[in-house]
C-alpha cells in the first residue's frame, strides 16, 4: 500500500479481490492434492492473502511469500503471486516484479507436470505475469499522476487566496490614502478659520480663545500625522525613494472623457449632484467606473458601455453595463480588481455584483447605503 490513505471503497474491494484469489487457491490446491483441503498448500495460501491485506508488513514481505509458495506448489497459488507482483509493479519496484516472476518461471520448469506452470499451456503463467507487471505500472503511473494534479490544483488554490488577501490588503491602504485628501481638506478649513478668530483673541471671552487655540493646535498636528501615515501607506519608488502622491477627489466624467477619446462608447447618466454622496461613495465610485470602463475595454472593446450613477439619498448607486463585443488583442491577464472593489463596497457597508447580464452582457453593480445623519442616530437612540 503507498503511504497516502486509500479510499474506502478501494480498500474493501482490495479485501474482496484477495478473498476471491485465496478461495480460488485453496480449490485449486485441493484438486491437485485429491481433494484433501488442509495441507500445506492451504495454509500457505492463506498465509499469502494476510500478508496480501496487512499493511504493517514490510513491502518486500508479501512478494517474497508468495514467490516462494508458487514455486514450491506451482499454478495453484499464480492469483496470489498476480496480486503481490502487481503491487510491486504499481510501487515503481519493477526490477523486483520482473525478478519474482523470473524465479517462479525458473523453478516451474522442475515441477511436477500436475502443478508445472508450463503446462497445459505453454505461455500462459508467463503471460498473466507479464499482464500483471504492466498492469500495475499503468497503474501506478495513473495513481501518480491523479496525486499530481490534485497537489497542483492545492496549490493553486492556495496561491489564489493569498492573491485574494494581498487584493484585500492593498485596497484598503488605497482607501486609506484616498481619504487623506478628503481629511486634509477639511483639517485645513478648521486650522485656517480657527487662525482667523485667534487673530481676533482681544475682543473675544478669555475661555473662547483658549478653546480656539486648542483647537488650531489640535487640526495643526492631525493634519501631520496624516501626511505621516500617508508616507507609510503609499509604496516608495525604488529608483528614487519618493513616495507617490495621493490620488485626488476627482469627477467621474473625466475618466469618462478619456473613455471616449480612445474610442468607448459610453453612455453616462447621472441623477443626483455629487456633493450629495460622502467623499468615501465617491472615492469608491471612481474606482469603481475606472474598473468597469477597463474590463470592458478588455473583454468588449468594441462594444457600448452603459453607466447609470445615482448620488442618493438614501444611497449611493452605480450600474455598468457592457454588451457582448470582441476581446481586445494582447492584453493583460485578468487580476484581482473586482475582489478589491468588493472590500471596498463592503467596508462601507454596500454590496456589489459583478456577472453575466442577458445575451451575453456584462453587469458591475454596487449599492452604498448613505450613513445615518448624527442629529437622526441620537434621536433614536
Amino acid at each position: 500500500m503507498s503511504g497516502k490513505e486509500s479510499p474506502w471503497w478501494a480498500v474493501y474491494g482490495r479485501y474482496g479481490l484477495v478473498l476471491l484469489l485465496t478461495a480460488a487457491a485453496v480449490q485449486n490446491s485441493a484438486a491437485t492434492a485429491g481433494g484433501q483441503y488442509l495441507t500445506v498448500r492451504t495454509v500457505a495460501a492463506v498465509l499469502c492473502a494476510v500478508a496480501l491485506v496487512v499493511r504493517r508488513l514490510p513491502w518486500f514481505g508479501a512478494p517474497l511469500l508468495a514467490t516462494a509458495a508458487t514455486a514450491l506448489w506451482g499454478w495453484p497459488l499464480v492469483p496470489l503471486l498476480l496480486v503481490a507482483v502487481f503491487d510491486l509493479a504499481a510501487r515503481r519496484r519493477t526490477a523486483w516484479a520482473v525478478g519474482c516472476c523470473g524465479i517462479v518461471l525458473a523453478v516451474g520448469t522442475m515441477a511436477p507436470p500436475a502443478v508445472s506452470l508450463w503446462r497445459p499451456q505453454q505461455y500462459g503463467a508467463s503471460l498473466f505475469l507479464l499482464l500483471a507487471v504492466i498492469g500495475g505500472l499503468w497503474m501506478g503511473n495513473r495513481r501518480r499522476l491523479v496525486e499530481a494534479l490534485n497537489s497542483q490544483v492545492e496549490h493553486l488554490r492556495v496561491e489564489r487566496e493569498l492573491r485574494e488577501q494581498a487584493a484585500r490588503a492593498a485596497e484598503r491602504s488605497r482607501i486609506a490614502a484616498e481619504m487623506h485628501d478628503v481629511l486634509a481638506h477639511r483639517l485645513s478649513l478648521i486650522a485656517l478659520h480657527t487662525g482667523v478668530l485667534a487673530t481676533r483673541a482681544d475682543v473675544l471671552p478669555e475661555p473662547v480663545a483658549q478653546r480656539l487655540t486648542l483647537l488650531r493646535n489640535a487640526s495643526t498636528e492631525a493634519l501631520a500625522d496624516l501626511r505621516d501615515v500617508l508616507g507609510a501607506l503609499h509604496d516608495a519608488d525604488p529608483g528614487t525613494g519618493d513616495v507617490a502622491p495621493a490620488p485626488v477627489l476627482r469627477d467621474v466624467r473625466e475618466l469618462i472623457e478619456q473613455a471616449r477619446e480612445a474610442g468607448q462608447q459610453v453612455d453616462l447618466q447621472v441623477e443626483g449632484r455629487p456633493e450629495q454622496a460622502p467623499a468615501a461613495h465617491r472615492l469608491a465610485l471612481h474606482r469603481l467606473v475606472q474598473e468597469g470602463l477597463t474590463n470592458a475595454r478588455k473583454h468588449a472593446a468594441d462594444a457600448p458601455v452603459r453607466i447609470r450613477l445615482d448620488y442618493g439619498p438614501p444611497a449611493t448607486i452605480v450600474e455598468i453595463v457592457n454588451a457582448p463585443g470582441r476581446a481586445a488583442e494582447h492584453t493583460a491577464p485578468s487580476g484581482f480588481g473586482l475582489v478589491g472593489l468588493a472590500e471596498r463596497v463592503h467596508a462601507l457597508g454596500g454590496h456589489l455584483s459583478a456577472g453575466p447580464h442577458g445575451a451575453g452582457s456584462w453587469r458591475l453593480a454596487a449599492r452604498t447605503p448613505h450613513p445615518v445623519p448624527l442629529e437622526q442616530n441620537g434621536s433614536r437612540t
